[in-house]
């Protein structure tokens, strides 16, 4: 399987502190039968880390799990807070986009609030031929209240990602609740774990798969954790659902 969002990278943001914690991480990814991880460390307000920073410290990473013999292959990425700048620093080419291959964008919204220009920002971004990939849509209080908020910038040409632990319960009911309807109206595309540990998040992802395949099917789970994160991870075009507008 496929992780398109972590913050493995040690020392970068609020995810792995050392790179002892790093090395356990993705330890703990091998035994959960995830193969690839994109690395997405936290960028916000048009702060570093830089680009040259992220990929510096991946190949680092890399070979370091090299030498320990851990088979987990690091792809590039990062996790960029919704911000007007974003489609300017894109046209600088000062983003990082999954794989770098500038096609997809992973966006961050606060819990809380989904800001009035983010549909234009998105707009601006597919314009440039960049998908943005909204993160965690489920931990969010407005898409939680309004599923229509979600879905009118779905119907645009963005996709999304749900996070393993909102299908455990490692969050609120709310949450989780909120996850389920979000995989049922065909809202999402990608199923991550958003570790930043080796405990939480990281130990969500096997029971999460088992409860994808219980919810939708075997060959459903299978194209949010394996096929659609492979075409990002090669520029692909991905297909989206048809998407089931809520009922107001």
């Amino acid at each position: 399987m496929i992780d398109i969002h972590s913050h493995i990278l040690p020392g970068l943001d609020d995810g792995a502190a050392t790179i002892e914690e790093a090395i356990a991480m993705a330890s703990c990814a091998i035994a959960d039968g995830i193969k690839q991880m994109v690395v997405t460390p936290h960028v916000k307000s048009r702060t570093y880390p830089s680009k040259k920073a992220i990929l510096d410290k991946m190949v680092n990473l890399q070979d370091v799990l090299q030498k320990n013999g851990i088979n987990l292959l690091l792809v590039p990425g990062a996790e960029y807070r919704i911000d007007p700048e974003l489609p300017r620093q894109l046209a600088r080419g000062e983003l990082l986009t999954i794989n770098d291959k500038g096609r997809y964008l992973l966006v961050e919204f606060s819990d809380v609030s989904v800001p009035d220009y983010s549909a234009d920002v998105f707009s601006e971004l597919l314009k440039q031929g960049v998908t943005p990939i909204i993160a965690h849509p489920e931990r969010n209080s407005v898409f939680i209240e309004d599923h229509n908020r979600l879905y009118e910038l779905l119907s645009n040409g963005a996709l999304a990602q749900l996070t393993s632990g909102s299908l455990t319960g490692y969050f609120s009911p709310y949450i989780t609740t909120a996850a389920r309807s979000f995989l049922e109206r065909g809202y999402i595309h990608f199923i991550a774990s958003d570790a930043h540990s080796r405990s939480g998040q990281l130990l969500q992802f096997k029971p999460a798969v088992w409860e994808a395949k219980r919810l939708l099917s075997e060959e459903e789970a299978r194209r949010l954790l394996i096929s659609n994160p492979q075409r990002a991870l090669r520029g692909e075009l991905i297909e989206a659902c048809e998407l089931m507008k809520k009922v107001i």
